[in-house]
C-alpha cells in the first residue's frame, strides 16, 4: 500500500469475526499427513535406536535421531495449528493465525541442527575412526521397513497435496508459493526421510559388503547434508511467509474481478497473509466527487460482499473511496511469477 496507513471499512462485519483471525487451522492443514508421519517416525525410530545398539552403525544412529527430529516436529506443527485457533485480543486483533508460520521455522531449526548438524558430526567421527559393523543385517532389516513405513506417510501427504494444489503446479512450486506451511514441511521431510534411508541402506550395505566401516561414515554424512539442505529450504520459505506474503497470483486476480465487477476503479489495492486461512485486504477505489455518502457506502459494503463471496479466506478488508486524480491511472502490484 502507499504510505497512507489509514483506511475506511464500509462495515465492521469482519471485527466481531477476528476470533476466526487464522482460526481455521482447519482448512487443509495437513492433518492427516502430520498424524502419518508422526506415527511412522515414532515406530521407526524405536526400531533405529535398537539397530543402532546392535550394529553400532552411525548412519543407524544419525537416522534415529533424524526420525526423532521429525517426531518433535510434528508435534511442533501440530502445537502451532492448535495455538494459532486461539481468539483475537485487544493486543493481537487480527489473530493467533502466524502461529502456524512460527511452529514450522522452529521446525526448520530443529531438523537442521538436531537432525543435520549431528548427523555431519557423527559421520565425521565414524570417517576418522572407522569400526567394523555388527549384524549389519539388523540394520538392513529396519531400513528396509523404515522405507516401506515412510513411503505410506508420504503417500498419504501426496494425496493431501494433491487435493489442494493446481493442476498445473508441479511439487515444487507447490512448496514455494503454498501459504499453508503444514503440507510442504510434511512433504520435505517424508522425502528426504526417504532419501536418507536410502543413503543409511547403501551405506551399511557397503561397509558390510566391504568390512570398511568408513562407507557407513560416508553415508551418514550425506544424510546430514542432506537434512542441512531441507532446512535451509523450509527456513527461507518459512521467512517469506513471517514477513508477510500476499495472497496468490489466483486470490489477488478474483479480488480485484469482484471491486470491479460492478463499475468500480482500483486506484491501488495491497493484500498479505495474516494466516495461511485468512487474507487482509487493503484498497483505494475511486468514487465520483458527486457520489452521496449514502451511495459510497452502500457501494462499499456491497463491495466487500462480493470480495467475500469470491475469496472466503478474505476476512479483514479495508475499502477507502477517494477521488481518482489521474485519470485512468491504477497503482496494483503486479503478483510475482
Amino acid at each position: 500500500m502507499s504510505t497512507e496507513a489509514s483506511a475506511t471499512s464500509g462495515t465492521d462485519e469482519h471485527a466481531a469475526g477476528q476470533g476466526d483471525a487464522g482460526g481455521h487451522g482447519g482448512g487443509h492443514g495437513g492433518g492427516k499427513a502430520i498424524l502419518a508421519a508422526l506415527s511412522a517416525n515414532l515406530g521407526i525410530a524405536t526400531a533405529k535406536f535398537i539397530a543402532f545398539l546392535v550394529t553400532g552403525a552411525s548412519s543407524m544412529l544419525a537416522e534415529a535421531i533424524h526420525s526423532v527430529a521429525d517426531s518433535g516436529n510434528q508435534v511442533l506443527l501440530l502445537v502451532g495449528g492448535r495455538r494459532a485457533r486461539r481468539t483475537a485480543t485487544p493486543e493481537h486483533p487480527f489473530g493467533y493465525g502466524r502461529d502456524r508460520y512460527i511452529y514450522a521455522f522452529i521446525v526448520a531449526i530443529v531438523l537442521f541442527s538436531v537432525g543435520g548438524l549431528f548427523a555431519i558430526y557423527e559421520g565425521y567421527h565414524k570417517l576418522t575412526h572407522p569400526e567394523e559393523l555388527t549384524s549389519p543385517a539388523w540394520a538392513i532389516g529396519v531400513l528396509l521397513v523404515a522405507i516401506v513405513l515412510e513411503s505410506f506417510s508420504l503417500r498419504t501427504a501426496v494425496k493431501e497435496t494433491s487435493a489442494v494444489k493446481g493442476e498445473r503446479q508441479s511439487y515444487w512450486q507447490f512448496i514455494r508459493r503454498a501459504r499453508q506451511p503444514e503440507l510442504p514441511v510434511i512433504l520435505l521431510e517424508d522425502v528426504g526421510a526417504l532419501i536418507g534411508l536410502v543413503l543409511a541402506l547403501f551405506g551399511v550395505g557397503l561397509a558390510a559388503l566391504t568390512g570398511n566401516g568408513v562407507f557407513d561414515g560416508i553415508g551418514t554424512v550425506c544424510i546430514g547434508v542432506l537434512l542441512v539442505v531441507i532446512a535451509v529450504i523450509l527456513a527461507v520459505e518459512t521467512k517469506s511467509l513471517l514477513i508477510g506474503e500476499s495472497a496468490t497470483p489466483q486470490d489477488q486476480e478474483k479480488i480485484r474481478q469482484a471491486l470491479e465487477g460492478s463499475g468500480q476503479s482500483i486506484i491501488h489495492m495491497r493484500t498479505m497473509h495474516l494466516g495461511p486461512d485468512e487474507i487482509l485486504v487493503a484498497a483505494k477505489i475511486a468514487v465520483r466527487n458527486d457520489d452521496s455518502a449514502e451511495g459510497v457506502a452502500r457501494d462499499i459494503d456491497a463491495a466487500e460482499e462480493r470480495i467475500r463471496a469470491a475469496v472466503p479466506t478474505a476476512r479483514v478488508i479495508y475499502l477507502e473511496p477517494d477521488i481518482r486524480r489521474t485519470p485512468g491511472a491504477t497503482d496494483v502490484i503486479k503478483p510475482s511469477a
